[in-house]
Parts: C-alpha cells; structure tokens; sequence
C-alpha cells in the first residue's frame, strides 16, 4: 500500500512539474531565449529575384549588427536567421513552417515578390505569428499578422499617373508581369488613369521568363501611347529596355514604380535604355542627405562589393528598426503585445526620411520621391510628397484593421463594388 501511494505521490509530482514546465514555457516571449531574441529572415538571395534579394538580406544583417551594437533589444542580442527561398514559393512555405515552428522567431522579415507573400501569409496568420513586408507590391492586405513598410498604389501610382497626364497627355500602354503584383497594379494604374480623364490604349501581361519583346515593341508603336507604362520583374523581363534602346525609338516617356529604385537598371544598361523614365519611389541611393549618405557610407564599407542600394533594402531595414521600437515599447516579443504596439503608431527616422506605422491599415505612412532618369541616365529628384498616407483600405474601404481585421487582400475592383 505505501509503495502504491509512493508511485501515485510521484506521478502527481512529476505531472505538476510538467504542467509548470508548460506554463513557464507558454509565458517564454515568442523567439526569446534567455539572452537572445531570435529574428527570422526570408528572401531570395538566389533565383530569379536575387537581385534585389541580395540587398535585403544585406540590409537585415546591417540593421541587426547596429541594434546588437547599441544594447540589442530588451538588453538582448538579435539573432537573425535568414534563409535563403530560390524564389521559389514552395520553398517560401517550408522556411515559414521552419522558421515559426522550429527556430520559434519573433518575428519575420521576409518576400520579395506578392506572389510569396500570399504563398505564406495563411501559414503566417494560422500560427498567429508576426510578419514585416518590406516591399514595394500592389496594395490592399488587409491582415492582423502583417505589417507593410514599402511604397503602395497610393505612393507612387497616384502621384504618378497625374504627373504624366498633365505633362505628356492621357493615352497610356500598360506592359505587366504576369502574376498578381502585375495584375493588380495594372488594374491600380487604369482605375487611376481614367479617374484623370486619360484611357489606356493597349496592355500585355508578361510571362516571368519572357526575355524578347519585338511583338511587343511593335504593339506600343501601333497605339500611339502619350507614355508607357512599365510594370516588368525579374532579370528576363529586364531584357526589355536593351531591346528598347536597340529599336530606335526616341523620346516615348515611361512611367514606372519598379524600375530604377528596385532592380538600378540606369546603371545596369547602357544609355539611353531609361531615357525619360519617371518613377515614383520611397528611396534611391542617389537621395543627398545627412541621413541617406550616412547610411550608404556604412553600407558601402561592409559590403564595398555591392553596386547599389534600392527602396527595398532601405525598407527592410527601417522595417527591422520599426519591429525593434515595436517591442522595446510593449516589452516583450510577444505578437499580440507587438502588434498593439505597432497600430499605436511606432515611427523611425531613418534614410529616407520619417516612416510611421498607420495603425489602421498596417501600412507606412512615407515621403515619396518623383525621380527622372535622363538620356544619361542621370537620377533628379522632380518633386518630393510629404509623408502619403495609405489610406486606401481604410477611406475607400472602410477598414480599421486594429478592430477587425478580414484577413484578405482587397483589389481596386473591390473598391469599385
């Protein structure tokens, strides 16, 4: 009887140092350990958006080396764990899955294209974990679990489609990648174009891997466009503008949100390939101030390799410095406390000037830059708008997503609904 009541004394026992185990475990903030905060990273630093993946990757380890620096977060060192997607989707689901489950970050930073980002945001917000999209891409996410620090439609395709119709005219052609970036963006620029009185005369999806363009060269000269509109991804598509220089066709304005700032074509190709092209951006290495060329110095000197900093790389690391300010406010890492923190409306004033979480729609609100490139493909800054809001999902849509987020990503033509 008494080793009957000793195995049963020691049963209980062992079952509530278990349960106190667990607890203390579920009361561990998400990715910290006992003198580390763990930071997951996922983009392409090979494939077909290496280009720009590269410089993000760059840009996290930049940002972390400066947080870790100057204390860390909490008084705790970042550990950043990036990994490398191939740009490939499938990919991008197996490293979420990793990164949420095995390596427990606190937060990831993370996709290049909407295409991946859409590929893991239903594991991301299953998981209730936290991610930051630090990207240019079309607008319109709408989620509890995901911050977006890079340039929307109403950064750059509304400043933009004015500044081209009033300067050359109405009549746009509109070349896209094909996939939903291209897509959505495309549908953003008409909405925006015929909202301005202009049309749209001719539009091509593009297939990713497409590299010759003599058809669709041709079709813009037939329809007689005041300006094109370029909308084009990835290192086939930027074949395009050798193409375009080649065919002998002068003075054509292009008006685009991707080129120059993302993927530095002006110094990739030979002039005049982007003569009298506008862009509309949050940020290009060519920015001249204190801040900006401080930032480039310091880039420069750890990765003196590296030919160009782009909007995207300046995003993920503002996105770091925000999601650091966000938990040394809520003082923890864990996401709910997080998010809270960042719908209060967190701010950084980093390179490209101030940039503040708009708790309402998950989204930055960002000074944006109206650029030219000329026939040598030299970059000026033509006009600057001050701190845009993103407020597309919130006044045309009518979402607060601090109260009720609908966990989808919404279209103009829902707007139009």
């Amino acid at each position: 009887m008494k080793k009957k009541l000793m195995a049963l004394w020691m049963v209980a026992a062992l079952s509530a140092g278990l349960l106190t185990g667990c607890a203390d475990a579920t009361a561990t903030a998400k990715g910290s350990g006992s003198d580390t905060i763990k930071l997951g990273q996922l983009e392409d630093t090979s494939g077909e958006f290496s280009l720009v993946g590269v410089q993000k990757a760059h840009a996290a380890e930049l940002a972390v080396e400066e947080l870790n620096a100057n204390g860390g977060v909490l008084g705790k060192k970042i550990e950043l764990i990036s990994l490398d997607c191939q740009s490939d989707n499938t990919v991008y689901q197996d490293m979420a899955k990793k990164l949420i489950l095995e390596d427990e970050v606190a937060a990831i930073m993370g996709c290049y294209s909407s295409a991946s980002r859409e590929a893991i945001r239903p594991i991301i917000e299953e998981n209730n974990a936290l991610l930051f999209y630090n990207n240019q891409y079309e607008g319109g996410v709408a989620s509890h679990n995901v911050f977006c620090t890079g340039d929307v439609p109403e950064h750059q395709i509304v400043p933009l489609t004015e500044a081209m119709t009033e300067e050359f005219g109405g009549k746009a052609y509109i070349i896209a990648a094909d996939y939903n970036f291209g897509q959505i963006s495309a549908d953003w620029f008409k909405k925006t174009i015929e909202e301005d009185g202009g049309e749209v005369v001719g539009e091509e999806f593009i297939p990713l891997e497409t590299s010759q363009f003599s058809s669709t060269i041709a079709n813009i000269v037939a329809a007689k466009p005041d300006y094109l509109v370029t909308l084009l991804v990835g290192s086939a598509q930027s074949s395009f503008y050798e193409q375009w220089n080649k065919s002998g066709i002068e003075g054509l304005p292009m008006a685009s949100t991707v080129n120059v700032a993302q993927g530095y074509e002006h110094l990739r190709f030979d002039p005049p390939a982007l003569a009298n092209m506008y862009v509309t951006a949050s940020y290009v290495e060519e920015l001249d101030n204190d801040v900006s060329n401080a930032f480039k110095e310091k880039w420069h000197e750890k990765y003196p390799d590296e030919p160009y900093i782009g909007m995207e790389a300046e995003a993920e690391y503002t996105g770091i410095m925000i999601w650091a300010k966000a938990v040394e406010q809520a003082k923890t890492t864990e996401v709910e406390e997080v998010i809270k923190a960042l719908e209060s409306g967190i701010s950084y004033d980093g390179p490209s000037g101030l940039v503040t979480i708009d708790g309402a729609t998950h989204h930055a609100v960002r000074d944006i830059l109206l650029l030219k490139c000329d026939e040598s493909h030299n970059i000026s800054v033509e006009d600057t708008f001050e701190q845009v809001k993103p407020d597309w999902l919130s006044a045309t849509m009518g979402l607060d997503i601090s109260k009720d987020a609908p966990n989808k990503q919404f279209t103009p033509l829902d707007g139009n609904e």
